[in-house]
């Protein structure tokens, strides 16, 4: 710090000030200072002055500065003057001098650029270097999680080092965007970053994504909002197209890649990549070579960083123990020429390695790379991968795992995964989510079912293939996961009440449990999990046989010693098991009865997530409710009066979601009584009035009685909804659904049932609700044509149309596909001018299709379904009644062709032959559930008992022969549908 100079070494700096404010304290047209006073310096008021004179001292300068030492130590005639004249902004010009004075000087994202313009300018090296350490510390990992830069200033920033050719600031900028990609990517400015930075990030080492689906959708978004600010129209292709390789296509997830086919840049390189992924699943490509390449392996190489917190494979069937594994280890291995050979080796050796669990080098699996930071594993519906290696590779690998997914694998058993899972110590959260059977008892009533004795059919498979699927015996108990805290097994049928036993020893801090849609439980075996999980706070039991015992459970006291008790002090409901749950979903559970409702209605005391739909539920029931911080009520189809659920939600002010559909009740349009006509206004208005209260609903369903009062005076609450649903009974109004992106700009997902819709409705949906990903339109009303479908619809993912569009042809189907391009789910019922031509139109405009349901669709299957054998992504199959052209053996053909198919429906009608082929092919193939229907005017093609022949002869409209493939046997079932 200066504290004195020598008269001959000072200079004085003469500084202008444009931007100076004249005040009343201004009198003079300048201000004498001295670097000796420093410290005392009043900022505010200096800059009122026009002319700013600062002393200092000139060794000082010299040293400091290269500007200063190149003018007043060398020939410049100003080093023998005594002032100097500054040409810079004077508040930036005055921190430089205090930092060259050893002043603290704190560094923000406001005063960076200037100072480090101004240290440049005159070469104050000392704060060039802490502009350039502050940046640094800014843009490193460890500065992300606390000083978090707004992806506007990091443009910014780019550009200011580019501007002045500075590598230093560009290569902080593209490891910061290559390690914070998932965070950049969320940020509307994300379509901003210039070209030069988004691909260099994306070539940088540390790229970092939870999977390859996301990176490819963020250069996609961007190239769609940069084609035209491209620097060049013929460069426009060369970077389209460079930026793209960097995709490793060979892990995208199967629907996605296919679905991109049609993306103008997309096509080339889906096309080159899909080969090698369609190779290891054993379906061949027409016209090419049965062979997997050394150079494939790059691109199925998983995209793995010190920074990575999540991996994410869901939906890629492609991945395999051997690419796993080729993954983890270094990726000097791979051009390393020892290592190399070896790897090579490996491919050349066998026709198809990548299928095969035992080949992997044994020396190469010891030698894994280790990813400390990975939390999360998602591996939904890699039926490809062996989960037994899989899991040791995690473990090896991914020491710090918290959360796994392994959801729609039908190759694992439950309890057997869950002892694999003690080599993972750590982790708390496990998804086992497989689909709900449709042998739901609420739904249908079985009228026969028993194991299926049937030949299997010839079958062109390789072993190898299914070496690695083996199913894992249970065992004895082994030592606690300790911490599980959350297990999700929903529909998982290989759940019994031994199970459930087994859990509750096994999983001992178990706090939320979803076993929806396990139909091998019962109620007693609930009861008993409920009992001895002394953490729980959460259980999803819908459609289950959760029932009177399962109540009794969550009613009784809790003693100060862990275990439950059937008190009945006047305290108990405050001391119950259910009192201290945050969630409770019991839809479907018709075994509970109206008293134990009304029991467990009282008892809770801070749940934020109830689900009482298709319950026996009374008025009584809600008033004794407890609660205050509810967050989801789902009352479906119950018998709920609408002074009872308005008691609720007055209750309930953080109520974001609400499902009153099919409740008669609720808005009733009977005149029984003078009482109800008089005070059904008033307790319709309280009700409204209670929910336009709210400023927080993201999602709605309404039927009976729900109309456009009921919409017009929710209006307020609806600014923020993302999802409505409006069923049977309920009539919006077409004003009011005119309105509704006006209303609701938000909104993703429109269901309407039985509505009056029109061509200006749907075509403001299109144009107006950019964010729309759910539209389903069924049995309404009104006159719609293709001019409402003339806006495209980039965002749209799921499309509904039953009977709203009899009129559509092939050449609408056509105009839908261009509009609807990244359509994954289609259902079209009552389309009768279409033909056989429609398949392949839908094929191809949308080749990732997830899900299709076509239902008296004219002659669509007359000729057959081969060209939906292109669609090799789907997972879910309905056909009905399109025409009688479906070979024998298209079960086996969809099965095998394929890899993702898990359910398939279909109807006797529609059999060439009048029957089908149901091979035997249990684990094998993702199929775990094939409907085959039987219209009651057609000939019985099953050996159904008889014994179930009047009942058969009393069905309303339809038997289904039901086959489930479970983890190792194949049950036959027919049902009838309850309406």
């Amino acid at each position: 710090m200066e504290v004195s100079d020598d008269e001959d070494e000072h200079v004085f700096l003469v500084c202008t000030n444009t931007d100076s404010i004249q005040t009343a304290e201004t009198l003079n047209d300048e201000i004498l200072l001295s670097t000796a006073d420093i410290l005392s310096w009043d900022l505010p008021t200096i800059l009122t002055f026009p002319t700013i004179k600062v002393q200092a001292h000139s060794n000082r300068l010299i040293e400091q500065s290269m500007y200063f030492s190149g003018l007043l130590s060398g020939n410049f005639s100003e080093s023998c003057l005594g002032s100097i004249s500054i040409n810079w902004n004077v508040s930036d010009f005055l921190q430089i001098l205090k930092h060259m004075c050893d002043c603290v000087l704190d560094i923000t994202l406001d005063n960076f650029f200037p100072l480090y313009e101004g240290a440049l300018y005159f070469g104050v090296e000392s704060l060039l270097l802490k502009c350039e350490m502050w940046l640094s510390d800014v843009l490193s990992s460890e500065g992300f999680q606390y000083t978090q830069i707004k992806m506007e200033d990091l443009i910014q920033i780019w550009k200011f080092g580019s501007d002045r050719a500075s590598d230093y600031i560009l290569h902080l900028c593209m490891g910061y965007l290559a390690r914070t990609f998932m965070w950049a990517k969320r940020s509307k400015f994300f379509v901003k970053l210039p070209y030069d930075l988004l691909l260099s990030s994306v070539k940088h080492p540390h790229l970092t994504v939870d999977s390859e689906l996301h990176l490819s959708d963020a250069l996609l978004l961007w190239l769609e909002s940069n084609l035209e600010n491209l620097e060049r129209p013929s460069k426009t292709e060369d970077n389209c197209i460079e930026i793209l390789k960097q995709i490793r296509v060979g892990l995208l997830p199967l629907w996605f890649a296919l679905g991109k086919r049609n993306s103008f840049y997309f096509r080339q390189l889906a096309e080159e990549n899909l080969d090698s992924i369609f190779r290891i699943l054993n379906i061949v490509p027409m016209g090419s070579l049965d062979t997997f390449k050394y150079s494939d392996s790059y691109q199925l190489r998983i995209r793995l960083t010190e920074y990575s917190k999540k991996v994410n494979l869901s939906g890629c069937p492609q991945i395999t123990s051997t690419i796993l594994r080729l993954s983890l280890i270094p990726q000097s291995y791979l051009t390393d020429p020892m290592q190399k050979k070896i790897i090579e080796k490996l491919f050349i050796s066998c026709k198809h390695p990548v299928r095969d669990r035992w080949v992997f080098p044994q020396n190469l699996s010891e030698e894994t790379l280790t990813f400390e930071a990975v939390q999360e594993v998602d591996i939904s519906k890699c039926q490809n991968l062996h989960v037994e290696l899989a899991v040791d590779c995690f473990r090896k690998s991914f020491p710090s795992l918290r959360t796994l997914k392994a959801g729609y694998l039908l190759n694992i058993g439950t309890t057997s995964f869950l002892q694999l899972l003690e080599k993972c110590p750590l982790v708390c959260e496990i998804d086992l989510t497989v689909d709900i059977t449709p042998l739901i008892p609420a739904s249908v009533t079985v009228l026969s079912s028993s194991p299926a004795e049937i030949q299997p059919v010839p079958e062109k498979t390789s072993s190898v293939k299914y070496q690695a699927v083996q199913i894992m015996s249970f065992n004895e108990f082994g030592p606690p996961l300790s911490n599980v805290t959350k297990l999700t097994l929903e529909g998982r049928t290989d759940v019994s009440d031994l199970g459930l036993h087994y859990i509750s020893k096994l999983c001992v801090s178990l706090c939320h449990l979803n076993i929806k849609g396990c139909i091998s439980v019962t109620d007693i075996g609930i009861s008993d999990l409920i009992s001895t999980s002394k953490k729980l706070n959460s259980i999803v039991v819908c459609d289950t046989s959760f029932g009177i015992n399962g109540v009794q459970a969550l009613c009784s006291a809790i003693s100060d010693s862990g275990n439950t008790s059937s008190l009945h002090s006047t305290d108990k409901r405050l001391n119950s098991v259910v009192s201290n749950f945050e969630t409770l979903h019991m839809g479907g559970c018709q075994g509970v009865s109206k008293s134990s409702l009304m029991e467990l209605m009282s008892q809770t005391q801070v749940l934020k997530s109830l689900c009482l739909r298709g319950t026996d539920l009374i008025d009584q029931a809600l008033y004794n409710f407890a609660g205050s911080s509810l967050e989801m009520l789902d009352i479906s189809n119950t018998k709920i009066s609408i002074a009872a659920l308005t008691y609720v939600i007055q209750g309930n002010p953080s109520l974001k979601c609400l499902k009153a559909r099919d409740c008669r009740n609720l808005f009733p349009v009977d005149n029984c009584t003078e009482i109800r006509e008089s005070d059904f206004p008033s307790l319709h208005e309280k009700l409204h009035a209670e929910l336009g209260k709210m400023n927080r609903l993201e999602e709605i369903e309404f039927g009976w009685g729900f109309s456009s009062f009921s919409f017009n005076s929710l209006e307020p609450a609806l600014m923020s909804l993302k999802a409505i649903n409006i069923g049977l009974g309920g009539m919006v109004g077409e004003d009011a659904l005119k309105r509704l992106p006006a209303i609701c700009p938000l909104l993703e997902t429109i269901i309407l049932h039985f509505q009056v819709i029109s061509d200006i409705i749907v075509m403001n949906f299109a144009a107006s609700l950019k964010n729309l990903q759910v539209l389903a339109m069924c049995y309404c009303f009104g006159d719609i044509s293709m001019s409402s479908f003339k806006f495209p619809m980039q965002s749209l993912r799921k499309l509904r149309l039953e009977r709203v569009t009899p009129w559509m042809t092939n050449d609408d189907l056509i105009v839908l596909t261009q509009n609807c391009r990244n359509l994954a789910e289609l259902s079209l019922l009552g389309c009768s001018l279409l033909d056989s031509d429609s398949l392949p139109i839908i094929s191809c405009g949308w080749s990732g299709l997830v899900s299709i349901h076509l239902e008296e669709c004219g002659e669509v299957t007359a000729n057959g379904a081969s060209a939906l054998l292109d669609c090799k992504a789907l997972e879910d199959i309905l056909l009905r009644h399109n025409g009688p052209g479906l070979c024998r053996n298209f079960i086996f053909y969809a099965a095998s062709e394929m890899p993702m198919l898990r359910k398939l429906s279909l109807d006797i009608c529609d059999a060439r032959e009048g029957d089908f082929d149901i091979p035997n092919y249990a684990g094998r193939y993702s199929l775990s559930t094939l409907n085959i229907a039987r219209c009651k005017s057609q000939r019985c093609a099953f050996n159904v008992p008889a014994s179930t022949s009047g009942a058969r002869s009393r069905s309303v409209h339809m038997e289904t022969l039901v086959l489930v493939w479970n983890s190792r046997d194949l049950i036959r079932t027919v049902v009838k549908e309850r309406l």
